[in-house]
């Protein structure tokens, strides 16, 4: 094989919530398994390991249980991925030096046990200013509530991002049950917020940080981490 043709085996952090209600007025929530799943699915045809992790640790819980998707199904059932979705290491057990990317899954649950986990923020924080790649989509984004690079600055401040915006919180009505708009918080940070209609695919990509806006969202996420990875060393 030519050496210069050779390039090292990627490999993604997926994170996925393990908070479990929707605060004191809603039902109950997770990770939603499509956002998991069809990033899992183009990164893993294309040959790209991947690990989960979650804030607790274990098997987190589910949200948007749909296995009529096949996609959704393939990753329910696949018996590598089964192992490690049932038993997510937690964030002190990971070593951000084995990935070349962090992808923060959506899921109500996120904006409860995301933007206060210092654990996940330190592995974004360091896999970003190693020059890796930071991706969330839909209620992911929660993470940068708190993430700030080691200069004390914003990690979104100035860059394109996107994730659920009020729209389609109020379309499901959950403006009142989500500790925070998300939208809101992300233009407070500085960062360059940009929506399209709800329910429609659409991905901000700034150099390395990847964020998308909703579950229609996810396979075009992982279509964008798949196209960054291969774009670094």
């Amino acid at each position: 094989m030519d050496i210069g043709s050779y390039m090292k085996k990627k490999t993604v952090l997926f994170v996925l919530s393990s908070h479990n209600k929707k605060g004191d007025k809603g039902g109950d929530t997770g990770y939603h398994l499509g956002e998991v799943a069809h990033p899992w699915k183009v990164l893993h045809d294309a040959g790209v390991d991947m690990d989960l992790v979650s804030p607790k640790g274990g098997e987190p819980p589910v949200d948007g249980f749909d296995l009529k998707d096949p996609i959704n199904l393939e990753f329910w059932e696949n018996p590598i991925y089964k192992e490690k979705r049932t038993q997510t290491k937690k964030p002190n057990e990971v070593d951000p030096q084995n990935y070349d990317a962090i992808f923060f899954a959506g899921g109500h649950g996120t904006m409860w046990d995301f933007p206060n986990n210092e654990e996940l923020q330190r592995l974004a924080r360091e896999i970003y200013e190693r020059g890796g790649i930071v991706a969330a989509v839909c209620h992911g984004p929660a993470i940068f509530s708190n993430l700030k690079l080691s200069d004390g600055t914003p990690l979104v401040a100035g860059k394109r991002v996107n994730g659920f915006s009020n729209e389609e919180e109020m379309e499901i009505k959950h403006q009142e049950i989500v500790p925070y708009s998300l939208e809101d918080k992300l233009k407070s940070l500085g960062a360059v917020y940009k929506k399209s209609p709800p329910w429609t695919s659409h991905v901000e990509v700034d150099n390395r940080l990847i964020t998308g806006q909703n579950p229609q969202s996810a396979t075009n996420v992982g279509h964008a981490i798949l196209k960054s990875l291969e774009s670094i060393e």
